[in-house]
């Protein structure tokens, strides 16, 4: 496995500190899991490129990442911001990564928003008006407008947070009204956890709330253009149904251990 430190002064790698296999499989699944994604945005009748390929890197080592980015990944995303402030650090240090974006993907307790604010570009999971208060109070002390998503609860179940789909409109102008530091880019959802068939209910009704309130609210820090929805198991009926960010984990970097 390549170590940061084996990064040579041109800010390459040492390639000779991969192992082949470890080469291999990182960068082919990358290949195919674009490929796939280019076939599914075809087959909806979008504009290639418009989807993004955020790599999940929880559990898996920094290491990963350097190596996933070597083989044209731009983007990445966490759950915790303790388990991604280490690897944020550590890739620091790595020319080839100066450029790539992380995403905050799970749920954030207000004590960890400052960190976030710090160490993140956008933040996929705000799922309710105090946190969103939060993140603009460190935001603004910050000097930073902060990029976020909000995390709708399509399928109403009870283990997952998010706004409910009913009174989003009320919700999503509270923010606006009340957190100057934040423009609201989208919406992120998370399916039930069935066969992609199940999901797509879920990921069009998504689409379809963000289509009607992106007529009904005119705020300039309202721009829905993001919807980060798919994973590993269901991305390709995402992106068929309207994602434009697919969350992917195992299907890049192999089973967690």
């Amino acid at each position: 496995m390549l170590k940061l430190t084996d990064i040579d002064k041109s800010g390459e790698p040492d390639v000779a500190h991969f192992t082949m296999t470890e080469l291999l499989h990182i960068s082919e699944n990358i290949e195919r899991i674009q490929t796939e994604i280019a076939d599914a945005t075809a087959r909806a009748g979008r504009t290639p490129g418009e989807v993004t390929l955020i790599a999940v890197t929880k559990t898996y080592p920094a290491e990963y990442v350097a190596a996933a980015v070597r083989a044209g990944l731009t983007d990445a995303a966490e759950n915790r911001v303790q388990e991604a402030i280490p690897k944020i650090e550590t890739l620091k240090g790595d020319a080839a990564c100066s450029s790539l974006k992380w995403h905050l993907i799970g749920h954030l307790q207000s004590n960890k928003a400052r960190q976030a604010v710090q160490n993140f570009d956008m933040i996929h999971s705000i799922d309710s008006l105090r946190l969103a208060r939060e993140i603009n109070r460190f935001a603004a002390e910050e000097n930073k407008v902060m990029s976020v998503l909000i995390q709708v609860n399509i399928s109403g179940e009870e283990s997952k947070s998010g706004f409910s789909a009913g009174d989003l409109e009320n919700h999503v102008n509270a923010i606006l009204d009340s957190c100057p530091e934040l423009t609201i880019d989208g919406f992120m959802t998370m399916a039930p956890f069935a066969g992609p068939e199940e999901a797509r209910p879920v990921f069009r009704s998504l689409y379809e709330i963000r289509e009607s309130l992106s007529k009904k609210i005119s705020d300039p820090r309202f721009s829905p253009r993001e919807l980060s929805m798919g994973m590993s198991g269901d991305y390709k009926v995402a992106i068929e149904e309207g994602s434009t960010m697919v969350r992917i984990g195992t299907a890049i970097f192999g089973d967690r251990s």
